[in-house]
């Protein structure tokens, strides 16, 4: 397992899973992970083995309220570590931005936070695009961050809008959480009002944050450092397309880096810049056409092209078919 794509298994599990009636030993077997994970000390797992893990959840409670269950059994006791710090915040706000910085060492996600004067808006994108995550994960997501805004301000917390790439079901139960129906979208998201994330939390504690941070970045160091520069590479490459094609100065001045350097590190590991690129978009556009119904002009603006038709003529050299017969091929199971 690379450094970068693993995560923390937190032994809260055993507790929140035993809350919840579900026999941790009898997930961990459906998953065919060792029966002793969340006993062992600085356990982790990759992406593969955390979807693997969640699917077997879903199988062990067959119930499709589990996220909604989940949630109201979340307590401060069940908390990693990043997210206990950040019950230490002041308000939502800091909370959701300390939580985006550290949340990839728990899991193959991304949280992207946008602060106004009349709201908050929180989306997750996930961080592998190979794999669909699980429904009931989607669903605990969303209800946890709802779930920590509760828990911290003591506050019965209504978010303004959510969104969630497919239906939550079931619906009604969801929507009496959330105070709003769930409306699709293609990123999971969370809207807060301005007053909700400005909210005072009651378990702010700044000692308390000055306590985790240091080890939170720490973590976080060992986390990137271990990652070889085209996976770092990559992931800049994700945050960056849909505003344009990333240039080699812009993704330098993302990791600190000089062009120079980032180029000598790509080729020492048998990859150009520009390969690299069109690998990912690559990627990208087969993981859009196989699970979305974006049209081809739509996909061309994702991966930032200028205009469809680069992205069709890229398209093709990629893999000498058109987007939409890569899009028939997919869906027919070829």
């Amino acid at each position: 397992m690379s450094g970068s794509n693993v995560f923390t298994v937190s032994p809260g599990w055993k507790i929140l899973l035993s809350d919840l009636g579900i026999h941790p030993i009898e997930v961990l077997r459906r998953a065919e992970l060792p029966e002793d994970l969340f006993s062992r000390q600085n356990a982790v797992l990759d992406t593969y083995e955390y979807f693997r893990f969640w699917y077997a959840l879903q199988e062990s409670a067959n119930d499709p309220r589990l996220p909604l269950r989940i949630g109201e059994a979340l307590s401060v006791e069940v908390f990693d570590p990043p997210v206990f710090a950040a019950l230490c915040s002041p308000d939502l706000n800091t909370a959701l931005q300390r939580i985006a910085r550290h949340k990839k060492l728990l899991c193959p996600m991304a949280l992207h936070i946008d602060i106004t004067d009349q709201s908050t808006v929180l989306e997750i994108e996930w961080l592998d695009t190979a794999n669909e995550p699980p429904a009931s994960l989607v669903a605990v997501e969303l209800v946890f961050f709802v779930q920590l805004a509760r828990i911290a301000t003591r506050q019965q917390v209504y978010p303004l809008d959510v969104f969630a790439p497919l239906p939550l079901v079931p619906e009604g139960d969801y929507t009496r959480y959330f105070g709003v129906p769930v409306r699709q979208a293609r990123l999971p998201k969370i809207i807060f009002s301005a007053l909700d994330a400005q909210q005072p939390f009651m378990t702010s504690n700044e000692k308390m944050w000055e306590f985790f941070e240091p080890g939170l970045k720490k973590r976080l160091s060992e986390l990137e450092d271990s990652a070889t520069i085209a996976e770092r590479v990559r992931a800049v490459f994700l945050e960056l397309l849909p505003g344009g094609s990333p240039s080699v100065e812009a993704v330098s001045k993302k990791l600190f880096i000089s062009t120079r350097t980032l180029q000598r590190r790509l080729k020492k590991e048998g990859m150009s810049f520009q390969e690299l690129l069109h690998k990912t978009r690559e990627e990208l556009a087969t993981y859009y056409l196989k699970t979305s119904r974006l049209s081809g002009a739509e996909i061309s603006f994702l991966l930032g092209f200028e205009e469809p038709n680069s992205f069709f003529r890229a398209f093709h050299i990629w893999t000498g078919v058109t987007p939409e017969e890569m899009r028939k091929t997919l869906k027919d199971g070829y």
